[in-house]
């Protein structure tokens, strides 16, 4: 494609130097992925400014540049306002725009976001469309799956996802979207033909300046384009939980912009809403309720995923479903078969007589939820083991201890991944949440306070390891990464508890 005829395609205001003839036959915004006949965005980021990798690029062959500067370096230029907010748009052109024939699903929130995604993708598929997933934890392209680096990828990545996606025989995609992709314009130039959100609680404030800043940069979703912060729905069927205060005031709001015809709601907890469940219960094998759905339907719903917030997420995902015109009865019945997302409230059975659960949990809300589930499910005692990333949110660290120590009999406070923190700092931080400590336990070393709550477990207990669920890492200072999976190293320690080989 030729720079001239791209630059058109992407309907971006700018301004075209020297040869708009130059061929362009790839993207890229990182200077060590340019190659010959690539177009460089010089995006400027938090630490670093890609105008001050431009010469690189052209060094390796790159053809045009994307410059907010003239940077006069012997190849065409593009100048625009926002290098990062016209990488979407161009890349959305430089494939063809696939999600103007590609359907997708957009899923945000602080928590329920993976589980969510997961479900709707089941539900898809079961009903014969072919789905790709994009989330937490891993991806699913022409039913490959291949793991993740972050939630929502940039956008040149995400929009040449997109086209794979279509050449490999989907015709819809479920996306995790979070709060930074909106805000650093990722999730631009995408055809939504479904949103959900979740709920919204603390979590990423050492990013967004408040919760009111945290709600508006989720809100983009639903009713921005381009970045905007004005009511321009974005089209597609917005699936919101009115259980949750953020989401009620989100639901207000697409009312007030007369776009109510385009709104599912959903409840778990006797809200007035188009899907909502009653009669909830659930044990160690799943959750069962009884589904009102559109039309009068009435349905008894089962799942094998515990916990009453799986039940918000189900509905969440019978509301995806429902908005892409999939029949809610069916789609409720295909529930029963749904497969475990992993590391989201995972049981781990190596025969012991307790039960043991990694799940992801690493905000205040979820910690409570997940313990709160687990209480449910536990015949001796409950216990939990916590830690709290580094260099993210730092005033959520005590309300996860606080939430720890409240609701398990006994709380072992351990790392999670420091990055360049110390672990011993970050401990001190989450145990300074606690008033009574007389059931707290600190063990820095992750393996071994899995080992001791474990150790500690007698018959009818229940262990709950949060805060890295999937994760297969655990992340130290300057990048440094160890291979640490909470599962494998469950099923280690409950293996030498029992005597077997690890």
């Amino acid at each position: 494609m030729q720079l001239d005829e791209l630059v058109r395609a992407a309907g971006v205001a700018a301004e075209v130097r020297g040869d708009g003839g130059a061929d362009v036959d790839s993207l890229a915004y990182d200077s060590r992925a340019a190659g010959t006949g690539t177009l460089f965005f010089c995006v400027r980021g938090l630490t670093s400014d890609g105008h001050d990798f431009a010469a690189k690029a052209v060094d390796a062959g790159a053809s045009a540049l994307v410059v907010e500067r003239p940077l006069e370096l012997g190849v065409a230029e593009v100048q625009v306002a926002d290098a990062r907010a016209a990488m979407a748009p161009f890349a959305a052109a430089f494939h063809g725009d696939p999600t103007a024939e590609l359907q997708v699903v957009g899923v945000t929130g602080t928590n329920g976001k993976t589980t969510t995604a997961f479900l709707a993708r089941q539900l898809l598929e079961a009903a014969g469309r072919h789905t790709g997933l994009l989330g937490t934890v891993q991806s699913v392209v022409g039913g490959e799956m291949a793991e993740v680096e972050r939630t929502t990828p940039e956008a040149i990545d995400l929009q040449a996802i997109f086209a794979r996606m279509l050449q490999a025989g989907d015709r819809v995609c479920v996306m995790e979207v979070s709060s930074h992709a909106l805000v650093l314009n990722r999730a631009d130039a995408i055809h939504f033909d479904a949103k959900a959100f979740t709920n919204l609680t603390q979590d990423h404030l050492d990013f967004h300046e408040d919760m009111d800043d945290y709600f508006e940069a989720k809100r983009l979703l639903f009713t921005a384009e381009g970045g905007s912060a004005s009511l321009v729905l974005q089209g597609g069927v917005s699936v919101v939980n009115v259980d949750d205060e953020y989401g009620r005031r989100l639901a207000r709001d697409l009312r007030d912009a007369e776009h109510e015809e385009a709104l599912v709601t959903f409840s778990s907890e006797g809200a007035e809403a188009d899907l909502s469940a009653s009669e909830v219960s659930f044990d160690a094998a799943g959750s069962s309720f009884r589904l009102a759905g559109p039309d009068g339907l009435e349905v008894d719903v089962r799942t094998p995923l515990p916990g009453d917030f799986n039940v918000s997420n189900a509905l969440a995902a019978l509301g995806i479903a429902h908005a892409l015109g999939l029949d809610v009865e069916r789609a409720a019945a295909s529930l029963a078969s749904v497969e475990q997302v992993p590391g989201r409230f995972e049981p781990i059975d190596e025969g012991q007589p307790f039960g043991v659960l990694v799940d992801y949990a690493h905000t205040p809300d979820s910690v409570e939820n997940a313990l709160a589930a687990a209480r449910k499910l536990t015949a001796g005692e409950l216990i939990s083991v916590l830690g709290c990333g580094g260099d993210r949110d730092r005033d959520k660290r005590p309300l996860m201890g606080r939430a720890s120590a409240e609701l398990a009999d006994l709380a072992v406070i351990t790392s999670d991944n420091p990055r360049s923190e110390g672990p011993s700092t970050i401990v001190e931080e989450i145990v300074a949440g606690i008033e009574d400590r007389s059931n707290v336990v600190v063990e820095v070393d992750r393996r071994a306070a899995i080992a001791l709550a474990l150790g500690r477990a007698a018959e009818g207990d229940v262990v709950v390891i949060a805060g890295k669920g999937h994760e297969q890492g655990q992340e130290f200072e300057n990048g440094r990464k160890i291979p640490f999976d909470d599962r494998e190293v469950a099923r280690e320690e409950l293996r030498r508890l029992a005597g077997g080989p690890t």
